[in-house]
């Protein structure tokens, strides 16, 4: 038996205005850090023989996951879409709505639907690709939708809608 998975559905475009100034922010940190880990790497690889130093081996893994954080960002960037638009109609769930949702035990839970760059748990912010968003996607205010769990359906009815604006985070 392999190990072969298929390769994962790549991740929609969409993102948040504040979305996509926290990941260019993110990349202009990483090449200032990068200039400082360069300097580092400079000055452990004069210290002589690098086979066994440990501040070089550091400094070069530490180079890697700065120059492969960098380039996702980079590529990242040139492939999403910021939505800031308002939706023509309050009433209907789409990208960047909070949905607040009722559960069949009568608690309430509230999701933002966001980018997938932008997935926050403890905030309560949800992937516009995850099986609960892509059911709240078009439906209105009061509407009942069923999500797939691996349970079976989990019941949830939509008892409120905003849409933040887009200095709200």
């Amino acid at each position: 038996m392999s190990r072969w998975r298929p390769p994962a559905r790549p991740s929609s475009p969409y993102i948040t205005g504040d979305g996509h100034r926290r990941l260019q922010d993110e990349l202009k940190a990483l090449w200032s850090r990068r200039r400082d880990v360069v300097k580092a790497l400079t000055a452990a690889a004069a210290e002589g023989d690098r086979s066994e130093n440990a501040e070089y081996i550091y400094r070069k893994k530490q180079l890697r996951e700065i120059d492969g954080r960098i380039r996702y960002l980079q590529k990242r960037l040139d492939v999403v879409e910021v939505v800031n638009a308002q939706p023509a109609d309050f009433s209907r769930v789409f990208f960047g709505a909070v949905v607040t949702l009722e559960q069949d035990d009568g608690d309430e839970v509230a999701y933002r639907i966001v980018g997938a760059d932008e997935i926050d748990s403890d905030r309560g912010w949800i992937s516009v690709d995850s099986p609960v968003a892509r059911a709240l996607l078009g439906k209105n205010l009061d509407d009942e939708v069923s999500v797939p769990v691996p349970g079976g359906q989990r019941r949830l009815f939509i008892v409120d809608i905003e849409y933040p604006s887009n200095n709200d985070s």
